[in-house]
Formats: structure tokens, sequence, C-alpha cells
């Protein structure tokens, strides 16, 4: 048996369509954000439980375990509903580049406006 991710947390969770949750990812120390992912009930509970951030590929269909293939971990410091219910904050120990071009953040690339 899975299993299952704590019911008054679930029941607190606005779900899409497909079941899933935002995850905005930041870093603790220097709160750059390092990027955005999706979490179903399994991969919070696992996160939850383990620290190691875990989330849904909506494009494999499965959990990934950051950092399981690349190295590049994230420690889950704190996890945050926001006041909706529809995204999660994470605050994590970034190891190695957040994302999976080789940047620091999935943010640095296009700046579409500045300061």
């Amino acid at each position: 048996m899975t299993p299952a991710l704590d019911p008054d947390i679930a029941g607190r969770l606005k779900r899409n369509a497909d079941g899933l949750i935002c995850a905005v990812v930041t870093e603790h120390g220097s709160g750059a954000v390092l990027m955005v992912a999706w979490m179903d009930d399994a991969a919070l509970h696992r996160t939850l439980t383990t620290r190691q951030a875990t989330y849904f590929s909506r494009s494999k269909g499965r959990q990934w375990v950051k950092g399981e293939t690349s190295g590049h971990t994230q420690y889950v410091r704190e996890v945050r509903l926001d006041c909706d219910g529809d995204t999660v904050l994470l605050v994590v120990d970034q190891t190695g580049p957040a994302c999976h071009t080789g940047a620091h953040t999935c943010f640095d690339a296009d700046v579409l406006l500045g300061s």
C-alpha cells in the first residue's frame, strides 16, 4: 500500500484538471527563484516525509526526485501552501544547477522587463 498524503493537507489542496499543484522552488539564503514544477499528492507526500524535492513530470507521466540522475539535488528546508491552496512554495538547499540547461536557475536566460 502506498502511503497517502495527510488528509488535512490533501483536503486543502486545489488541484488542476490533471490533479496537480504548482510548486515554486526558491533557494534558502538568497531567496532566488530556482524553478517551477508540478506535484501530485504522492510527490508532495514524499517531499514532506523525506525532504527530497519530488515532482511529477507531465511529459513522462511519473514522479521524479530532483537530482536522481544529475546529482543536482534539493534538500527541502520548508514547504508552504499559498492562501488559495493551489501552489506550494519550497525553500531548498540546492546542490549544483537547478535548471536542466545547467544554469543556476530556470530564470537566468530571458529578462522580459528589467528595472
